[in-house]
């Protein structure tokens, strides 16, 4: 068998010419460009992963339709449990993008230890006819947990198969009932710079990180709100204790520590398009044939695996979510 050597990425691939133009854009591209090159010199640390870390509070899960050993799309939810083989604990939790704490993948979980997620509460307004806050025993209420074995494509061009344990975001917005009015869903992030040291710099990113979705994105059966992963509570690196999972998207719009939810009638500002619109699109789905400005998206590294792979339209989900985008340009819209 022969095994490649994953493939580093340039210096004179990250930053354009253009950027340095304009000093906040600079700063956030170069943070950006310094953790995809990053990516590449850690990548032979999770070829060789040691499995699942140590145990946190279990979590009580109720597995969907599908079995563990089921085909995606055979019963239940379509696309809710791939059954490629699952990223190690010690990885997934030990290689995050989360930069409120650190630019530095490999620094989050130290930073995050003591991060605080009880008590907690996310408010759910805007254009519903039941507004409401919520609290983490109140989403318990909603429906029992489920498994959901995703892919997850990260933008910088590296990927894991996660366990995610979380609900539908679709049955907490069923709980607020949105009104005729509402067209997109609004997603903003705790703002607290004494836990997270990183939002007193605004060079950084424009904080607290908002993210959105179009309603009917939101309203699908494969967008989940997450609590929990490997059976597990969240992890505070890996955006505990509610985080945002949309499997066919690049990573970054799944937003970390949720505690405001708002039903919107216009498209809704994120935080990477406010920071560079030309590189980070409000849909971003991952999309093997439109290369982000300054890499390729054609192909992928597995975290764990030695060589690269071909990465799928949709991450894999097309059969699944497709439909939502029936007669758009898929070149102005990922």
């Amino acid at each position: 068998m022969i095994v490649k050597k994953a493939v580093d990425i340039n210096g004179n691939e990250i930053t354009s010419q253009s950027l340095f133009m304009n000093r906040r854009s600079f700063v956030r591209s170069a943070v950006l460009a310094a953790s995809t090159a990053a990516t590449a010199l850690v990548y032979r640390r999770f070829t060789a992963s040691s499995g699942k870390g140590r145990a946190g509070e279990k979590l009580d899960l109720a597995a969907p339709a599908d079995s563990a050993t089921a085909k995606p799309g055979e019963t239940g939810t379509p696309g809710a449990r791939t059954v490629e083989p699952q990223t190690p604990y010690d990885d997934i939790t030990h290689y995050n993008n989360y930069y409120e704490f650190s630019t530095d993948k490999r620094a989050v979980a130290e930073k995050a230890k003591d991060f605080i997620t009880r008590p907690w509460t996310v408010s759910v307004e805007g254009l519903v006819n039941n507004p409401k806050t919520f609290d983490l025993d109140d989403f318990a209420k909603l429906s029992p947990l489920e498994e959901r074995v995703y892919r997850h494509r990260c933008v910088e061009g590296w990927s894991m198969v996660i366990p995610w344990a979380g609900f539908p975001l679709s049955r907490l917005l069923d709980a607020v009932q949105p009104n005729s009015q509402a067209k997109y869903v609004q997603f903003e992030t705790i703002f607290d710079p004494k836990q997270l040291p990183n939002e007193r710099n605004k060079n950084i990113l424009d904080w607290p990180y908002v993210e959105g979705l179009r309603l009917d994105e939101a309203l699908h059966p494969l967008t989940i709100l997450a609590t929990g992963l490997y059976g597990e509570t969240l992890p505070p690196q890996n955006g505990a204790p509610l985080r945002l999972v949309v499997p066919w998207k690049y990573g970054f719009k799944g937003i970390k520590s949720i505690v405001k939810i708002r039903l919107v009638a216009e498209q809704p500002p994120t935080t990477w398009n406010i920071a560079n619109a030309h590189e980070y699109g409000f849909y971003s789905n991952v999309n093997p044939h439109v290369d982000h400005p300054r890499w390729s998206q054609a192909r992928e590294q597995r975290i764990g695996e030695s060589s690269k792979r071909d990465t799928l339209i949709f991450n894999g989900y097309a059969e699944q979510v497709a439909g939502l985008y029936n007669g758009m340009d898929l070149k102005v819209y990922f």
